[in-house]
C-alpha cells in the first residue's frame, strides 16, 4: 500500500478501506481454505510405531487447523523425521513411501516403513579403572548392563544401563568418579554398533563424622542407630541401612541422611542427617472384621518418648465376638550400634472359637538387636490361665524362655511388589517350670514378586514341632491349628488338626451344653506339627482393585504317619482402601468329604508383610 504525501485527505481514507477490505477477503480464503491433517502409518507395530508417530511434527497438530502451504511442509518432513524417530532403536536402515491425499477438506499423511535389519552390538567394551568392578552394585550393574554383545543397538536402554552403572560407582563410594568416555560407532553398511564407555574413579571414600540436626534426643544417644564405624568405606546401601533403621525407631517425622559431599576432603565424607520429631503421643482406634476373630473394635495409645533417653510406652485394646484382649508394654532403648532394647509387657487374653476357649493371662521381658541384619529377640515368658479344648477343660502355669530370629525386605509397605518376610523361633521349659516340660520350634514365610505392572505371585509358608510331656497339660497358644484367614483357605478357623482321642468324645459331648451345640462336630485338640503352604496370583485391573486365586495346601498332625494333607483353593477380591489392603476370599476345600462347609468365606484387612 502506497499514499502519495500530496494526497488529500479523502484520498487516504479510501486507500485505507481498500487495504482494510482486501485484508479481511484474505483472511476470509485463508479461513475457507484450512483444514486438519492427520497421520496414518503402517509397516511396523508397537513400540516402533508409537516412536515414528512421536517423532513426527504433522502429528504434534492433533486438532490444530493447517492451511495447504502448512501440510505440504508437514509432509515433506515426515519421511525424514520417520527414519530419525527409529534410529535410538538401533534402526539405521529404514526405508520410508509416503503420500499426501485430500479428503472432505481434511488432509492426511499415509506413511509406510520398512525398518529393515536393526544395526546389533559387535563390541561392548566398558573400563574403569582401579579394583571399582570388583563392588558388588557394579558388578551387578555391569552384568545386567544392555544392549549386551550380539543384541540390538537400543539407545533408551543403552542411556539407562549407563546411568545405572554411574550410580552404582558412586554408591559403592567413588564419589568423585568421572565418565570420560561415552562413543557409540555405528558402521551402517555392516549393521553393526561398538560401545566404548570408560570411567575415571579416582579414590574410595571412607566415612567421616555423622552429625545431625532437628532431633529431639542428643548426638551420643543417636548413635545407636548407625551401622557403621567411623573410617569404614562409604557406601549407599549403608546409608540406607541408617536411614531405614531410624524410619522404624518411630521417632521422627522426617528421617534423611546422606552425604556431605561440599565438606568431603582427603577421600573423607561426612554424613549429614536431617531429623524432624514425630507426634509424641498418638491414639489410634476404629472398627474391624476378620473371620477368625468375627467384627471387633480396636483402640490403643502409644507414647513415642516419654524421656530424652527414648524410653517408650503403649497400651491397646481388642474386643471382638471371638477374642477380647489387653496389652501393655514399656520399652527402653539401650546404648551401641545394634538398636539394642529391652521390654516388658502384660497381656490377658480371652479367646472362643468353635475349637477352644482360653482366659490367660501373661507376662513377658524381651531382650532384642540387631544381628547381621536379623532382628534377635531372647526372652522370658509367663503364662497362666484356664483353657477348654473340644469340650474338654483344662488349666495351666508355665514359665519359659524364647528366642527368634526375624527379618523383613520391602520395597513398599503400602504395597509390596518385591520383597519377602521370615520369622523362626525356637521355647522350651522344663517340668520344674512349667505344669509339662515342652520343647518347640516354629517359623512363617512370606515371599512377594511382581510379575507384571499389574500382577503380583504371593507364596507363603508355616511349619512347627514340639516335644511335650503331657499334650494335655499345654495351652491352644502353644498347640498347633490349621484353617482360616492366614492358613488354608476353604477351611474354618481351627478345624485343621488331630481329633479329640476316641476314649474322651463321651466327656465332650456331655460338656457341650454349657457351649453352643455347634461346637460338638468341632472336636479336633490340635497337633504337635505343622506344615502349610500357600500359592496366590493376584491381577489388578485398576489401580486400586484386583482379583486373586490361590491353593492352600497341608495340616496340623502329632506325627508324621498321621500326616493327612488337607487343600483350599478359591477365589479373592482385593481393595487397595485408604484404611489398608483390604482381602475378601472364598475358598472351599478340595477332594475332602468330610468337609463341613462347602465354601468358606474370609475377610482380612491388613499390611502385605
Amino acid at each position: 500500500m502506497k499514499i502519495d504525501a500530496d494526497s488529500s485527505p479523502r484520498e487516504r481514507i479510501d486507500v485505507w478501506i481498500r487495504a482494510v477490505l482486501a485484508a479481511c477477503s484474505l483472511c476470509a480464503a485463508t479461513a475457507a481454505s484450512a483444514a486438519h491433517i492427520g497421520v496414518q502409518v503402517d509397516g511396523v507395530d508397537d513400540p516402533l510405531k508409537a516412536a515414528v508417530i512421536a517423532g513426527l511434527e504433522a502429528a504434534q497438530y492433533g486438532q490444530r487447523e493447517v492451511t495447504a502451504a502448512q501440510a505440504q511442509r508437514l509432509y515433506e518432513n515426515t519421511q525424514a523425521q520417520a527414519r530419525a524417530a527409529l534410529e535410538p532403536y538401533g534402526y539405521y536402515d529404514v526405508q520410508t513411501h509416503s503420500e499426501l491425499r485430500q479428503a472432505n477438506g481434511d488432509w492426511l499423511i499415509a506413511l509406510h516403513v520398512t525398518p529393515g535389519e536393526p544395526v546389533k552390538v559387535n563390541a561392548l567394551d566398558i573400563a574403569i579403572d582401579g579394583d571399582v568392578d570388583g563392588q558388588r552394585p557394579v558388578q551387578k550393574a555391569l552384568a545386567a548392563f544392555v544392549p549386551a554383545k550380539g543384541q540390538a543397538l537400543d539407545h533408551a536402554a543403552y542411556e539407562k544401563s549407563k546411568a545405572t552403572l554411574q550410580a552404582a560407582i558412586l554408591a559403592s563410594g567413588y564419589l568423585d568418579a568421572k565418565l570420560v568416555t561415552h562413543r557409540i560407532e555405528v558402521a551402517r553398511s555392516a549393521k553393526t554398533a561398538d560401545i566404548h564407555l570408560a570411567w575415571a574413579a579416582g579414590r574410595r571414600y571412607r566415612i567421616g563424622e555423622t552429625t545431625f540436626e532437628g532431633g529431639q534426643f542428643s548426638d551420643d544417644r543417636m548413635q545407636r542407630y548407625i551401622p557403621w564405624h567411623k573410617g569404614d568405606f562409604y557406601t549407599q546401601e549403608q546409608l540406607l541401612t541408617f536411614q531405614q533403621r531410624l524410619i522404624d525407631a518411630d521417632y521422627f517425622s522426617v528421617a534423611q541422611v546422606h552425604p556431605d559431599t561440599e565438606h568431603a576432603h582427603d577421600g573423607i565424607v561426612p554424613i549429614k542427617v536431617l531429623l524432624a520429631p514425630a507426634k509424641r503421643t498418638i491414639y489410634t482406634g476404629g472398627v474391624f472384621i476378620g473371620t477368625d476373630t468375627g467384627p471387633g473394635v480396636r483402640g490403643g495409645v502409644e507414647r513415642r518418648w516419654i524421656n530424652l533417653r527414648g524410653h517408650k510406652v503403649k497400651a491397646e485394646a481388642i474386643i471382638a465376638t471371638q477374642l477380647k484382649t489387653l496389652s501393655t508394654q514399656y520399652q527402653i532403648p539401650l546404648s551401641g550400634p545394634d538398636n539394642h532394647n529391652i521390654a516388658f509387657g502384660a497381656n490377658y487374653r480371652d479367646e472362643n472359637t468353635n475349637t477352644s476357649l482360653s482366659r490367660t493371662f501373661g507376662l513377658a521381658a524381651t531382650d532384642s538387636r540387631l544381628w547381621h541384619n536379623w532382628t534377635r529377640t531372647l526372652g522370658l515368658k509367663f503364662l497362666t490361665g484356664d483353657f477348654t479344648v473340644a469340650n474338654i477343660k483344662g488349666s495351666t502355669t508355665m514359665l519359659y524362655p524364647e528366642a527368634s530370629l526375624s527379618r523383613k525386605q520391602v520395597d513398599d509397605p503400602n504395597f509390596v511388589r518385591k520383597g519377602w518376610a521370615l520369622t523362626v523361633a525356637a521355647r522350651a521349659s522344663p517340668s520344674g517350670l512349667a505344669d509339662t516340660s515342652f520343647a518347640q520350634v516354629s517359623g512363617d514365610a512370606k515371599w512377594i514378586r511382581g510379575i507384571t505392572d499389574n500382577s503380583r505371585f504371593i507364596a507363603r509358608g508355616a511349619f512347627g514341632a514340639t516335644a511335650v510331656g503331657d499334650f494335655n497339660k499345654l495351652p491352644p497358644e502353644l498347640r498347633f491349628f490349621a484353617g482360616g484367614d492366614h492358613s488354608i483357605r476353604g477351611y474354618a478357623f481351627q478345624t485343621i488338626g488331630p481329633p479329640l482321642s476316641a476314649t474322651l468324645v463321651p466327656v465332650a459331648q456331655a460338656n457341650c451344653a454349657a457351649r453352643p451345640a455347634s461346637t460338638c462336630q468341632t472336636l479336633i485338640v490340635g497337633g504337635r506339627n505343622l506344615l502349610v503352604a500357600s500359592a496366590e496370583y493376584e491381577y489388578y485391573f485398576k489401580p486400586n482393585w484386583g482379583v486373586a486365586t490361590f491353593v492352600d495346601t497341608g495340616d496340623a498332625f502329632d506325627s508324621f504317619g498321621d500326616y493327612s494333607e488337607k487343600i483350599g483353593a478359591g477365589l479373592g477380591l482385593r481393595w487397595r482402601s485408604p484404611v489398608g489392603m483390604v482381602r475378601v476370599d472364598l475358598g472351599f476345600p478340595v477332594n475332602d468329604s468330610t468337609a463341613s462347609h462347602s465354601v468358606e468365606l474370609h475377610i482380612v484387612i491388613g499390611p502385605d508383610l
